[in-house]
Parts: C-alpha cells; sequence; structure tokens
C-alpha cells in the first residue's frame, strides 16, 4: 500500500501529534517577541518546488462531525488539511514558509498563536500576517488559512542562503 493512501486513513489528530521533518529552508534569527508569537521575520528560500495552498477553512472535521462556530476544532482540521495537500505534493505542514491567517474574533488571537507552537514544534515558524475579519463566506467559519510550502529547497540553518546566516556561520 502507498504512503499517501495509508495517510489518508490516519485521524488528522494523529497526524498532528508526529514529529514533523524540518523543511529545507533557512529561517531567519528571531527576537524573543517573535518566538513568544510564533513566527519568523523572514524564511529564505532557494529552488525547491513552491506549493500556493488555496484557503483552508472547516465546518466539519475528517469523520464528518459539525465543527462550526469551534474555533480550536477548525485550527486543527484547517491544519490537517494543509498538511495533507502538502503531502500530495511531496511535502508536509513543515514545509509551509508563510501564511496569511484569517480569524473572525480577536480574543482568538492568542490562543491561534499558542496551537501554532504546537504544529510547529521545532520552532520554525512560517513567516506570517494575523488579520481579524468581519465574517467569512459561510456560517460557522471561525478562521481561513492560506499558505505557501516550498518542498526540496536547498537553504538550511547549516547551509544558509542569506547574508544574516553566512555572516554567522564565518
Amino acid at each position: 500500500m502507498k504512503l499517501a493512501a495509508m495517510m489518508r486513513n490516519v485521524p488528522p489528530a494523529v497526524l498532528l501529534s508526529l514529529p514533523l521533518a524540518a523543511g529545507a529552508a533557512e529561517y531567519m534569527e528571531k527576537t524573543p517577541f517573535q518566538l513568544s508569537r510564533a513566527f519568523s521575520p523572514g524564511v529564505v528560500t532557494e529552488g525547491g518546488k513552491i506549493v500556493w495552498v488555496a484557503g483552508q477553512t472547516a465546518t466539519r472535521d475528517s469523520q464528518g462531525a459539525d465543527i462550526a462556530n469551534n474555533f480550536e476544532a477548525q485550527v486543527k482540521q484547517v491544519f490537517s488539511q494543509i498538511d495533507q495537500v502538502l503531502r500530495r505534493a511531496g511535502g508536509s505542514l513543515a514545509s509551509v514558509v508563510t501564511m496569511t491567517v484569517f480569524i473572525k474574533e480577536p480574543r482568538y488571537g492568542d490562543r491561534f498563536v499558542e496551537m501554532r507552537k504546537d504544529m510547529f514544534q521545532n520552532g520554525n515558524y512560517p513567516g506570517s500576517a494575523l488579520i481579524t475579519v468581519s465574517n467569512f463566506a459561510r456560517p460557522g467559519i471561525e478562521i481561513e488559512i492560506q499558505a505557501v510550502g516550498v518542498i526540496g529547497d536547498r537553504c538550511s540553518s547549516d547551509q544558509p542562503c542569506s547574508a544574516e546566516g553566512q555572516a554567522k556561520k564565518r
């Protein structure tokens, strides 16, 4: 059985609990504030396959349960969907280099940041924007995430492409 076929049968909660492989990208040095908010000031890539992931929303989880108006369940489901798209392209959630996050309720901003830290446990956080919107296209949606992933890039912390990273290696 192919890995992709096997992965379709794995519940998202299990997928999200797996350790993420280090992505091939160089994550620029983060200030304490940037670390606390789980984002990188810049992510440097050179080469690799770019995957533009459409905005992902969810009002049902992968088992079909209703998660309308449930912010935390939607965050988990949306990250799972992004991971699934990137796996189909040969990457994973760890391949995400930038994301634009839209939330309906500003009160969920800090909770989202904490949940994002859990999704990127290696500390290589994507560049990110977190935007509050007044509503979404369908009732019950609390969050939408649009992402860009880079798969097979040649840059990394061990092989920096940025001037900042190259200066540190000298």
